[in-house]
């Protein structure tokens, strides 16, 4: 029986997250890097789902997932958060097929950038997305170091001052104005969601009374979105946050940092690893890197 794509169901999100873990580790195990991913409550794909079920999708062959695909649109951009197919029915077109009802929600929604994060090594899927259109951009780095070893020490410039991020519209307003400066687009469904999400602190950055900058720091010490108006508040921003990081309970302290940043020099510095390489691939240049930290490749 040949698989079929289908708009994703609630109730069918847990599975597809349990398929995507697999997927990564396959491929992660293959390339020398172990097994990195384990499935998570998918309370961003149900979000994602609910703010615009345009951009979820599954492939299903005999009432089993054969792949997922997740996308989501902020203004003018178009960002795939996740395509991944079931281990074993790679190159049998169900990839094609997800790329093709994905690339529609960009087409519907009006977009005129496109974007990824993907892993930098899986050369079989940035050709796909090459065939599309998108190019790789920026190289990305997960740093990571153990909590224990950044707490206490002096890590870089003075803190700036911090403030906590509300969910009014003032707050939202100045979130706007940050994201702007930084990527070119709003982003403000996605710090709703990130005000409202259990273990998450979310704090403005502030330099002679202006806020210049935000930062969000999960409760398990991973740092980011971070995001700066200049490129040169990135190294206070960014051990600020890092220092925020480290006085938590979390046993690691992580960031996504893209290569044009000035907090991979700070984050090597400090010892911390490098441990996955990704890269940003889009259709065009958009944003400003060197302003900008992703949470994690699906969210950006």
């Amino acid at each position: 029986m040949p698989f079929a794509v289908r708009p994703a169901r609630a109730d069918e999100l847990a599975h597809a997250e349990e398929l995507v873990a697999r997927s990564i580790n396959e491929l992660t195990v293959r390339h020398g890097f172990g097994p990195i991913a384990t499935s998570r409550a998918p309370h961003f794909q149900a979000f994602c789902l609910r703010d615009d079920p345009r951009g979820v999708w599954v492939a299903e062959d005999d009432g089993e997932i054969a792949g997922f695909a997740l996308s989501w649109v902020c203004e003018h951009l178009w960002f795939l958060a996740e395509l991944f197919v079931a281990p074993g029915r790679q190159g049998q077109g169900v990839g094609n097929a997800l790329i093709e009802r994905t690339l529609q929600h960009a087409s519907d929604a009006g977009t005129t950038e496109k974007a990824l994060i993907t892993f930098a090594f899986n050369v079989v899927s940035q050709g796909l997305y090459v065939r599309h259109g998108m190019l790789p951009r920026v190289p990305i780095h997960l740093c990571s170091a153990e909590r224990e070893s950044l707490a206490g020490r002096a890590l870089g410039p003075a803190p700036l001052r911090t403030t906590p991020i509300r969910a009014a519209d003032a707050d939202l307003q100045t979130l706007r104005r940050i994201d702007m400066a930084a990527l070119g687009v709003s982003r403000e469904q996605h710090h709703r969601y990130l005000l409202d999400a259990p273990g998450m602190e979310g704090v403005f950055f502030e330099d002679a009374g202006e806020r210049i900058g935000y930062a969000y720091i999960a409760s398990a010490g991973h740092v980011g979105p971070l995001a700066v108006m200049r490129s040169d508040a990135m190294p206070a921003a960014f051990t600020t946050a890092l220092g925020m990081a480290a006085a938590g309970e979390g046993r690691q302290v992580s960031a996504f940092v893209p290569g044009p940043s000035d907090a991979l020099p700070i984050a090597a510095g400090l010892g911390m690893r490098f441990t996955l390489p990704m890269v940003l691939m889009s259709q065009k240049d958009f944003g400003d890197w060197a302003c900008y930290l992703p949470r994690n490749p699906g969210f950006m």
